[in-house]
């Protein structure tokens, strides 16, 4: 098949190579411009990008799609028979959507209509999801609410952070669209409503609809003062961003372990023994070094069972676990973070 590929972070990338893998052709790939990035503020292309122009594929980088008729034109001018969406970061009008016979599909993170949006790897990190998947959906004008072709469900782990679970769910995107880009060449062209009756899509309701809403610079700041699970969720849902402040400096918590009881069988062996009963509410303010643990991190009180910090990146320092992380931060219990 003729294939337009619209992406823009490494998520896309996988399914950018799956799709060349497979045999289809790639007619032309769709991302953000480049931006400014590093401290010497050069332009950066996307991973996309830069893997398309690795592959020789032409290249194309609207600023707003929606806006720019002359790039939308030249996309019609491809004759793409489908166009296939991970991660690409705008909205496509309607005019775009309508172009491909064989229809615009979405290989999108999250088991829809659960965390429609950008963020959706984040959010169920953050709000504690049992599991979650990616799908293969049917692109319309509304925010990830077309009809579902294909979904996969995955098991998330306690101690899995976000860029961990994105590089399950990018090469399981990848994996599934390879496989849904055959049914839907089988299903053919013609009106919208007919081409999605013969795959049999299943359509989105209201049920569980939830959206992940853009993060602000105040959720990457941790609230010692919450559970030791709630903040573990943040540094795991926002790695590498969650930041706390030591010494005057900021600090970036990069790996936690909630020392709570009942999850004792998801814990790592330094972390179950350091397992105790639980302490009054408050025995301890929030934020305090209870203990410092050779070679393995700090235990630290929170507003419910202590916390394992088990790596983190000290302001002007590069990232550290166990003994090198301990020996950074010269900690004492009676210390305080925060």
């Amino acid at each position: 098949m003729k294939v337009l590929f619209w992406g823009t972070p490494a998520y896309a990338v996988p399914s950018l190579n799956a799709l060349v893998a497979a045999g289809h052709q790639l007619v032309g790939v769709v991302t953000q411009p480049d931006r400014r990035r590093g401290r010497g503020k050069a332009l950066v292309p996307s991973p996309v990008k830069a893997r398309a122009l690795e592959l020789g594929v032409p290249v194309f980088c609207p600023e707003r799609i929606r806006r720019d008729a002359h790039c939308q034109r030249q996309l019609a001018d491809l004759g793409a028979d489908v166009s296939v969406v991970v991660a690409f970061g705008q909205i496509l009008p309607p005019e775009v959507l309508a172009q491909p016979p064989l229809g615009c599909w979405n290989g999108h993170g999250s088991l829809l209509p659960r965390w429609r949006g950008a963020g959706p790897i984040q959010w169920c990190l953050l709000e504690g999801d049992a599991e979650t998947g990616v799908g293969v959906m049917a692109m319309e004008a509304g925010l990830d609410t077309g009809p579902v072709l294909l979904e996969r469900t995955i098991a998330i782990g306690l101690l899995e952070n976000a860029q961990q679970l994105g590089a399950r769910l990018a090469q399981l995107t990848a994996d599934l669209l390879v496989e849904a880009l055959p049914r839907i060449e089988a299903a053919g062209p013609g009106p919208e409503a007919e081409r999605l009756a013969r795959l049999g899509v299943r359509p989105q309701t209201s049920e569980g609809l939830t959206t992940a809403r853009m993060l602000e610079k105040a959720d990457f700041q941790i609230d010692w003062s919450q559970s030791a699970l709630a903040i573990h969720r943040r540094v795991m849902g926002l790695y590498p961003g969650a930041t706390s402040g030591w010494r005057g400096k900021r600090l970036k918590l990069l790996a936690t372990e909630p020392l709570v009881q009942r999850l004792a069988a998801q814990l790592s062996p330094e972390a179950t023994a350091l397992l105790q009963p639980p302490e009054e509410p408050g025995a301890h303010p929030a934020g305090t070094v209870l203990r410092v643990v050779p070679n393995v991190g700090l235990v630290v009180a929170t507003g419910g069972c202590p916390l394992l910090l088990r790596a983190a990146q000290l302001e002007g320092k590069g990232p550290a676990a166990g003994g090198p992380l301990l020996q950074q931060l010269q900690a004492s219990p009676g210390d305080r973070l925060g």
